[in-house]
């Protein structure tokens, strides 16, 4: 499947049959938020795969959707809030890895090298989460691409959650993911025209 058809035939599902989802299937979709691009390549994404039903029955008290348990396998997306401590690292690493060849950014006395910032907690939560949605739609892409559903689902209680899958305070999650064999076949959503969303051309 292109990647363009990939976007048109993405749809969220809410509906999925009760067949197991491989577990070949599971690292490629996991593989696929690995490949996602980040920020300075902070990669903050972590990743808890919820397949057995008893875990499963246990989020039926995290989130008011049943649907999400239903699913025969839920990715929890969460984020490593102390990712931003390792981002001289991750710098480091894209230039070693000769990413910024014969751009600014890689003369070391260019005004534009980055520096190390001071994130106030919203900022720096908000950037990190930035990132993982950018993993979420990579996995979302390729499920559609290998035949299944999935829905974005960020409708749940944090604090059971993390109760629920021993998440310790370092991570937080950002979305679940169930993930199946759809049990429905939706038409397309309703999208506003490019008219609408684009504000200008300059």
């Amino acid at each position: 499947m292109e990647v363009i058809d990939a976007i048109k035939a993405r749809r969220s599902i809410r509906k999925f049959k009760s067949t197991p989802v491989p577990d070949a299937t599971i690292r490629e979709l996991l593989d696929a938020g690995r490949l996602a691009p980040s920020g300075s390549n902070l990669q903050p994404t972590r990743y808890v795969v919820i397949k057995s039903p008893e875990a499963r029955a246990k989020l039926r008290n995290c989130t008011p959707l049943p649907f999400v348990a239903d699913a025969p396998v839920v990715i929890a997306c969460c984020v490593d809030t102390k990712a931003l401590g390792s981002s001289t690292k991750r710098y480091r690493e894209l230039k070693e890895a000769g990413a910024f060849v014969d751009t600014p950014l890689d003369d070391p006395k260019s005004p534009i090298q980055p520096r190390k910032k001071d994130w106030d907690e919203a900022s720096a939560a908000a950037y990190l989460s930035l990132n993982v949605a950018i993993a979420i739609d990579h996995i979302t892409l390729r499920a559609t691409d290998l035949g299944f559903g999935s829905c974005w689902i960020m409708m749940f209680d944090q604090a059971k959650t993390k109760e629920v899958l021993g998440l310790d305070e370092r991570y937080n999650v950002v979305a679940l993911l169930p993930i199946g064999f759809p049990d429905q076949s939706p038409g397309p959503r309703p999208r506003l025209p490019l008219n609408e969303i684009v504000l200008k051309e300059l």
